[in-house]
């Protein structure tokens, strides 16, 4: 089989809430940071850092501390016995970029999906976060804030993709699959002007 382009992946990726109870391997972590390491950043400051946690132990504070799917909650949360197996948490440093950087978060938070995608990962970018319980968990430093979360593992869900008609909010049927209303390109795109 061929590997699916840049193109294929973006449009196939979708936002998992559900993961087997499988270990993710390290090295497919590390290739995530590797990738987002590389990726564009402002002014080339590259303040983002990257902690991987996969530890079983860590796996379920680091979950306590993260808000699911707020329009479906509790309904869009993993339950119990399909929670990510792993997770990297995207730092920002601020001795590297004392203010700003969130654009680059989110560039490195994508880049990081695409990759999980690739290597056969699904993946959750998180906001909501309890930081200052995390940083206590994972003993960040206070020179460095949490942006991003990236929950991952092999996905026990597809989501459906559909267009948007009289909502954004994503939703579930009767089976449990989870639906996402998306914004149509005709909608969205402009040339030459608006």
């Amino acid at each position: 089989m061929d590997p699916l382009s840049v193109f294929d992946l973006a449009k196939r990726r979708r936002t998992i809430r559900r993961f087997q109870k499988k270990p993710v391997p390290y090295n497919i972590l590390e290739d995530c940071v590797e990738a987002s390491r590389l990726a564009p950043s402002g002014a080339n400051m590259q303040p983002c850092e990257y902690l991987i946690v996969d530890d079983e132990t860590l796996l379920p504070q680091v979950f306590s501390t993260l808000k699911w799917a707020g329009y479906i909650a509790p309904k869009g949360n993993p339950p119990p016995g399909e929670e990510p197996t792993a997770y990297i948490v995207i730092l920002m440093n601020r001795q590297k970029r004392p203010q700003g950087g969130d654009h680059d978060a989110g560039i490195v938070a994508a880049y990081i999906s695409l990759v999980a995608l690739e290597k056969g990962l699904g993946s959750c970018l998180i906001a909501s976060v309890d930081r200052d319980r995390l940083r206590q968990i994972l003993k960040v430093p206070d020179h460095c804030e949490i942006n991003l979360v990236v929950a991952l593992g092999y996905p026990n869900e597809s989501p459906t993709v559909e267009d948007l008609r009289d909502s954004v909010k994503y939703w579930k049927d009767e089976q449990g699959a989870l639906h996402v209303p998306k914004r149509k390109l005709t909608d969205i795109l402009h040339r030459n002007g608006y």
